[in-house]
């Protein structure tokens, strides 16, 4: 028998020096309030920290000394649960003194704040410049993440937004409280809701939008009361074309932009025309609708004089990092911020890295204001471009501008002394998250008797329902951290019926096979591999194939886990799923083979004793004896090893268990996704794609229309027929198709 090829070296990390702009801290004030994906850096935190509600110690030791580094200045603080949940916001004169009285006579704290303290895994801080504006961010960012132990103001009052939907077909326009990321058009806040519904009467006489509902727009018939009193061109019911209406929404938003001189100077010509042609009556009505424009613009002047819409920028940066802030400055006060990280900013000037941070994030907002106020100059030449790009993007003529004094530079000083304290806050928990994961992983060590801390550890999981789809994860943590581009998934190729441990081994001979191709070690394959890739064989069969014997360079032999379309290409497709597919969308099998030669330290398996003979076959018969492999066991979370007949218990505390726990949880919930979405597509498939008359434009027509495959299934009959390119009977065709009933039948009423 050959002796097992040496173990290959390591692949060292790609330079990186693109400047790539990260969502921060979830749940931040100013971004999106969404509960994080799973898999997020919030819900790994999750995970990390075990299966028990009440936090580890080294959470609340890692709170109490982030309180003690707080400044002494006025400010917002944000309590967070370990899934990124906002569940307190306070304001204080002093945010040290006050944030540390929380750990400091926690028994005197009313019992609802005591459980607050306890679920609590980290904290976020705004510095204001006084105590006034600290109760304003206060009372919005309570508004805004509603957190479970807040005591809500009486006056709960929202500023209220003009929604024009502009994703729409006929683009309808309404009054929210709340701007979300849909592709819509928001002009505001309004600070009086009662000038806002005054000013929209009188809008409404000039530009006649629809205010009803997609359905009541799809039911057709005959017009609302608003046609006939002049407030609607009534597109339901087909009396205005496309044309004319979409004219109308974009001289309403040019009027909302501020762009006002054009259109009362086109309604006067249209006035006077009409006069010249002797319709008095219309000119009347265009007499009308120009008194009520400038109504609309004396109202505005009194409700915000001389204050628009700022956002101030701040950025900190120390070596490969950087941190930015965005103030959201709406009439005069701040309305919230958004926090971002940057990496890859080394050797860049400051000018260029503002530039480079405007066009990204710039690049993915909802909304830009008219003024965006820079801590630095801009490279030359950059300040023009970027204007004009940002003055297309809002459809109206965008500043930039470095302000040298006044109340807008002490906007950007707030910034930029903001982003200074979240950078030197981010240090700090790298160092203490880098300490906490350094002796996991030597506690790890210890437990599993490994000769070193282990760098890079794998954990792979299966993933299918009664055998349908079955789908592999593999996820990665270097150095105790995720290492998300590293993350590889699979879609099981050679094993028909349920078996979760053929299909295991699958994966890991795929895997490592690739590992030592990318390290220059071929793979033999042997017979049954080459006899139309028969797969990976049943645990307890031999693999087969031979191995050589002993040869400069080495050689494995193996006989499972090739499909005849790996066969041919050594890697397989993103496309057909037959490789190695990473996270993102787009990449081939062999783009996939990055990172693949950096063989792990550790292999965790999750499953139990059969899952891990499985594991350790395929390793000895790719000669990778050297690799560790365990498997941590649900329920009462065992550790086994190959080769001992009881399990290793590692107590439920230890910081080793929970980051086995945390890379465990990861491979299930990204196996879980990727099988999920492989069934999302074999019901379209097996749904929609077999429905007489409706093919590939009608079945995209209906998810623009309903937005999901339950959706359709929940629509009627006049709903379906309503979708711009059915018909009646192809509406019946999918609704007998997901009720079941057979052709000759009627609509069950």
């Amino acid at each position: 028998m050959a002796a097992a090829p040496p173990r290959p070296g390591r692949a060292g990390d790609a330079e990186r020096t693109a400047v790539r702009v990260h969502a921060g801290t979830p749940g931040a004030p100013g971004a999106e309030a969404e509960t994080p994906d799973a898999g997020s850096p919030a819900q790994e935190a999750t995970a990390a920290a075990g299966p028990t509600d009440e936090p580890a110690e080294p959470a609340a030791a890692g709170l109490r000394q982030k309180a003690a580094e707080l400044p002494e200045q006025p400010g917002v603080y944000l309590f967070k649960d370990r899934e990124g949940q906002v569940l307190y916001v306070g304001k204080a004169r002093s945010l040290r003194q006050r944030v540390r009285s929380y750990f400091q006579a926690a028994r005197h704290l009313p019992a609802r704040i005591q459980r607050m303290v306890q679920r609590a895994a980290d904290l976020e801080f705004i510095v204001t410049r006084n105590e006034v504006e600290a109760l304003v961010l206060e009372n919005t960012l309570i508004k805004r993440y509603r957190p479970r132990y807040n005591v809500r103001l009486r006056d709960d009052k929202t500023y209220p937004y003009l929604k024009v939907h502009v994703h729409e077909d006929w683009p309808r326009v309404s009054i929210v409280r709340q701007v979300q990321d849909d592709g819509a058009r928001y002009f505001g806040p309004y600070t009086f809701s009662a000038s806002l519904q005054e000013a929209l009467r009188l809008i409404r006489r000039v530009f006649p939008y629809r205010s009803c509902s997609d359905h009541r727009l799809r039911r057709g018939g005959r017009p609302c009361l608003h046609h006939y009193i002049g407030r609607c061109l009534a597109p339901c019911a087909g009396l205005c074309d496309r044309e004319q209406y979409d004219a109308m929404i974009r001289d309403l938003i040019a009027f909302l932009e501020g762009r006002s001189r054009a259109v009362l100077e086109r309604v006067e010509a249209e006035m006077q025309a009409a006069a010249e042609r002797w319709e008095f009556e219309r000119a009347a009505e265009l007499r009308d609708q120009l008194r009520a424009l400038h109504q609309v613009l004396e109202q505005q002047q009194v409700a915000s004089p001389r204050r628009g819409e700022e956002d101030a920028i701040g950025i900190a940066r120390e070596g490969d990092r950087a941190h930015a802030q965005v103030f959201f400055v709406r009439e005069g006060r701040v309305i919230g911020r958004e926090q971002l990280a940057m990496t890859g900013v080394e050797g860049l000037e400051d000018g260029e890295l503002l530039a480079a941070f405007l066009t990204q994030y710039y690049g993915r907002a909802t909304f830009v204001p008219r003024e965006i106020l820079l801590p630095v100059e801009l490279p030359p030449g950059e300040a023009e471009v970027i204007a004009r790009w940002l003055s297309q993007r809002r459809g109206v003529q965008v500043r930039l501008h470095r302000p040298q004094r006044g109340t807008k530079r002490r906007w950007v000083e707030l910034a930029q002394h903001n982003a200074r304290l979240l950078l030197a806050q981010a240090t700090t928990d790298q160092r203490v998250r880098q300490d906490r994961a350094r002796r996991a992983l030597e506690e790890l060590a210890r437990y599993l008797e490994l000769d070193e801390p282990p760098r890079r550890i794998e954990c792979y999981d299966i993933s299918n329902l009664q055998g349908a789809q079955p789908v592999g994860s593999m996820v990665v943590m270097i150095d105790g951290e995720p290492a998300k581009a590293e993350y590889r998934r699979f879609r099981i190729r050679t094993v028909e019926a349920p078996n979760d441990f053929a299909s295991m081994q699958e994966v890991l001979y795929r895997r490592l096979r690739r590992g030592l191709e990318a390290q220059g070690i071929p793979v033999e394959e042997g017979p049954r591999a080459r006899a139309a890739g028969t797969g990976a064989a049943q645990l307890g069969e031999p693999l087969g194939g031979t191995r050589p014997a002993a040869a400069p360079a080495p050689q494995v032999a193996l006989g499972g886990g090739a499909s005849p379309a790996e066969a041919a290409d050594g890697a397989g497709s993103a496309d057909d799923g037959g490789g190695v597919v990473p996270e993102g969308d787009g990449e081939g099998g062999r783009e996939a083979l990055r990172g693949f030669g950096d063989l792990p330290d550790l292999i965790l398996i999750d499953g139990g004793k059969g899952q891990l003979s499985a594991a350790q076959e395929v390793l000895d018969r790719l000669g990778l004896v050297d690799i560790p492999v365990f498997a941590l066991a649900k329920r009462f979370e065992l550790v086994f090893a190959p080769d001992r007949p009881d399990p290793i218990v590692i107590p439920r505390d230890s910081p080793a268990l929970h980051l086995l726990q945390r890379i465990r949880d990861e491979a299930h919930r990204f196996a879980l996704a990727y099988h999920r979405q492989l069934r999302q597509r074999a019901g379209l498939h097996s749904v929609l794609e077999e429905i007489p008359g409706i093919g590939p434009r009608r079945r995209k027509a209906l998810l623009e229309a309903f937005g999901s495959l339950e959706a359709i299934a929940r629509a009627s009959e006049d709903e379906l027929a309503a979708v711009p390119g059915m018909n009646r009977a192809a509406a019946q065709a999918v609704y007998r198709a997901f009720h079941r009933l057979p052709a000759t039948e009627g609509r069950d009423d």
